[in-house]
Formats: structure tokens, C-alpha cells, sequence
């Protein structure tokens, strides 16, 4: 358990450097390790989620070391696009590593099998499942269907398949992915209406460009370019998730945070929740170096009576539950009903987090509305469902709110094992 102290004062002008993006980073090493020869990724964010994907890249052939003195900087040697079978990969509790890694592990011509923590098992593969068959890959499910562990055989042998995308965008992002790996085109259509967060593919399109694979699109359907990854010096941005918190933190205690080098919305979704905390009162400066500036109400009192559609940077939800708590009147999530399949309910945990410190909310299909009577309460031990984003949000309300601590604060480790250390250098 780790208690928040509340700050003495608002934070005044504090800059806080964030490392780079955990999404884009996987999408990096996947990249990477599918090319051939040598790949430096710079500015890389550490994390478990990280982790885990190097572990499971390595297991298929990759070599990834550190390179020289900044741990932020990697080489990766790539199998050229023949990962390694006969193996085992583990993916922790890591969904972008558990989605990519099964897509990636088709690409080789003898099985693998991909298994992961207990509360990884639980979230849905059947989507992906049903691709990599259609695309003549063998999928054999040793637990409940549609979930890991799976053992995946290839190779690829179609180069065109359709996928849903109202459950995940994570089954087009990895089958996108190993395509570009391969010498042949690869055709993916979104045979449904809506595409739940849409940025983090066209920030999967973005990584595989800057590898020497463009990714046409027209309309729903996402065609890879053949000819394979080539080895490539990649910087990577800033993650924008981990710059919401701690600009999320100016907004409810009224005072000035800035982030240097955030990456635009079009790259990272989670960026748009600046335009949240603008909507909701506070001030937004942008510099034309990428350094954004939150600037809170001088009171910490942010202006409700909004309704916010998060479809596209979902992940933020508990971040705008933790803003609406702290606002003069109701806000309402909308477009956010498939988070209930995230690492937990996002929906069911946000609401029962808001309860817990005395604010009034409740569920609907595909959010939730927050109508605040006063400022949130302690004292209050903040569970955190095995859930990072929950822990990171949610730990916010302690700088305001005395008696606040968090059940598992380790948690934060799967995106960002610095966060504790950036919350207290809000008060220097």
C-alpha cells in the first residue's frame, strides 16, 4: 500500500520529462525484430508491458541489447521476417504483447505456443483466432475457446482476410504487422461499421512506414506494401497516457504542469485529453517545440456539463472519471463500452473508485456520468484491479484529498515504474 501526500502547494511551473510511449515501442521491437540486421530504437519506454514483449521477441530469434549507457536506447538484430518455432512465449499480462506475438508468430512454418498470466487469459483472442485460420495458419486452444494459451502453426498462407473491430484494434495492428514482414502484399478488411480506437493504427501505420513499410488504405481495407522490414535508427515519442496523468495533476489542484515533446493526437490518441482539461476549464499553451502547458482554475474547480466521446483514446477514461469529480457540475463518458474487456472493467472500477472517495456515479452502456456534489473524500484505500491506468488515475485524488493510499501501487510498473517518482517531482 503506498499513501499519497497531498501537496503543500500547487505545482508552479514544474516541467516533468516523460519516456517514450509504451505503444509505440512495442510496435518498434515487433518491427525491429522482423527486420534484418541492425535496428536502433531510441528514447524507448521501460515497462513490464515492454518487458514482456522483449522477453517474447527474443525467445523467436531476435537479439535485443542495450545500447551504450542510456537504458532508454536498444539494438535489436532482426530474424528477417523467420521467427523462430518450436518455442514457448510468455506474455505476462501484457494484451498488445499477447496480440502481436501470436499474429507475429504465424509467420514461421512449426508451432508456437503463447501463453500468458491468469487475468491475460481472460481478455478475448477469438477475433485474431479466426483471422490467422482464415489465413491458413493452425490455431489449437487448450483452454476456454477464443482465449490463451493458444498454440499458433504457420506459415501465412493467404494474403487477404477480414477482421471485426469493435472489440479491439489490437487484431488489425498485429495482423498488420507480421504482413509487413512478409514478401507479399498482405489485405486486411474491417468488416464492421466502427473501428474501436482507430489512432493506435494509424500510429501502427506510422512505425511501419518509418521500417520501410507504407500501409495503403482504402476505405476499410488495410494493404501492406511486400518486400519486408528494413533495419532502421528509430527515435521513439513521448508517451502521451503517462503525460495525461501528470498534466491531469495541474488541472485539480489549480496548478502549472508542462510536458516537452508531446506528440500530436494524430500519432497518439491519448493526446486529445488536453482538449478534455481545456473544455473543462483550464488553460492550454503549445508550444511549437511539442511542450505542452496545463495551467488548473486557481481553485482546482474544473466546469462540468460536458459529454466527452473517448472512443478514440480510451485508455484515458479513468483520467477524465478522476477530472469530472473534481468539476462544478455532472460530465458524462460515452463510446467507451468495450474497456469493460480491458485488464478489468474500466467502467465498473471507475464508478466504484468515484463511490469510494464519496463522488456520485453511474454506469451506462458504453460509459458513465459523474455528478459531483462537492470535492472528493478521504479517507480511502484506492483498489486498483490489477490495473495500471486505475492506480495512475486514481492516485491523483491524493494530492488533493488527504487519507488517500493505493491498495497495489507495483501495479504501475506494467506501462510506467517511474510514475511515483514523477508524482512527487510535483513538488519541487
Amino acid at each position: 500500500m503506498r499513501r499519497v501526500v497531498p501537496l503543500d502547494a500547487p505545482p508552479a511551473g514544474v516541467v516533468v520529462t516523460v519516456p517514450g510511449g509504451r505503444s509505440l515501442t512495442n510496435r518498434a521491437l515487433v518491427a525491429a525484430a522482423l527486420a534484418p540486421g541492425r535496428s536502433t530504437l531510441r528514447g524507448i519506454g521501460r515497462s513490464d508491458d515492454t518487458e514482456a514483449m522483449i522477453d517474447c521477441l527474443t525467445t523467436l530469434g531476435a537479439v535485443v541489447a542495450d545500447a551504450g549507457p542510456e537504458a532508454a536506447d536498444l539494438v535489436v538484430t532482426g530474424v528477417a521476417g523467420r521467427p523462430r518455432s518450436g518455442v514457448e512465449v510468455f506474455t505476462r499480462l501484457s494484451g498488445t504483447t499477447s496480440r502481436f506475438v501470436t499474429a507475429v508468430a504465424a509467420l514461421g512454418d512449426g508451432p508456437v505456443r503463447v501463453d500468458a498470466a491468469p487475468p491475460m487469459r481472460r481478455r478475448p483472442m477469438a477475433d485474431l483466432v479466426d483471422a490467422l485460420r482464415a489465413l491458413g495458419v493452425t490455431v489449437e486452444e487448450e483452454g476456454e475457446p477464443g482465449h490463451l494459451p493458444l498454440t499458433v502453426t504457420g506459415p501465412i498462407a493467404g494474403d487477404r482476410v477480414e477482421v471485426p473491430g469493435t472489440v479491439s484494434s489490437q487484431y488489425l495492428s498485429g495482423l498488420l504487422l507480421a504482413g509487413g514482414a512478409r514478401s507479399g502484399p498482405l489485405s486486411i478488411t474491417v468488416n464492421t461499421d466502427r473501428l474501436v480506437s482507430q489512432p493506435y493504427v494509424t500510429m501502427t501505420r506510422h512505425v511501419m512506414a518509418a521500417f520501410g513499410v507504407p500501409v495503403e488504405v482504402d476505405g476499410t481495407t488495410f494493404r501492406t506494401a511486400g518486400g519486408g522490414y528494413r533495419p532502421t535508427d528509430h527515435t521513439v515519442a513521448a508517451d502521451a497516457a503517462t503525460a495525461g496523468y501528470l498534466l491531469a495533476a495541474a488541472a485539480i489542484t489549480g496548478g502549472t504542469v508542462s510536458v516537452p515533446s508531446l506528440p500530436s493526437a494524430e500519432l497518439q490518441a491519448d493526446a486529445e485529453v488536453v482538449d478534455v482539461m481545456e473544455a473543462m476549464g483550464c488553460r492550454v499553451d503549445r508550444a511549437g517545440d511539442g511542450t505542452v502547458t496545463v495551467t488548473g482554475p486557481p481553485d482546482g474547480r474544473l466546469r462540468g456539463g460536458s459529454t466527452f466521446d473517448l472512443t478514440a483514446f480510451s485508455d484515458m477514461a479513468p483520467t477524465v472519471a478522476v477530472l469530472a469529480a473534481f468539476a462544478d457540475g455532472p460530465t458524462a463518458v460515452t463510446g467507451v463500452g468495450f474497456i469493460r474487456g480491458k485488464e478489468t472493467d474500466r467502467i465498473a472500477a471507475s464508478v466504484a473508485e468515484l463511490r469510494r472517495v464519496g463522488v456520485s456515479a453511474e454506469e451506462t452502456d458504453d460509459g458513465f456520468v459523474v455528478r459531483p456534489d462537492g470535492p472528493p473524500r478521504g479517507p480511502a484505500t484506492i483498489e486498483t484491479y490489477d490495473d495500471h491506468r486505475m492506480a495512475m488515475a486514481f492516485a491523483m485524488v491524493g494530492l488533493v484529498v488527504p487519507g488517500i493510499s493505493v491498495a497495489d501501487p507495483g501495479v504501475v510498473a506494467k506501462t510506467h515504474p517511474g510514475y511515483w517518482d514523477d508524482l512527487d517531482h510535483l513538488r519541487s
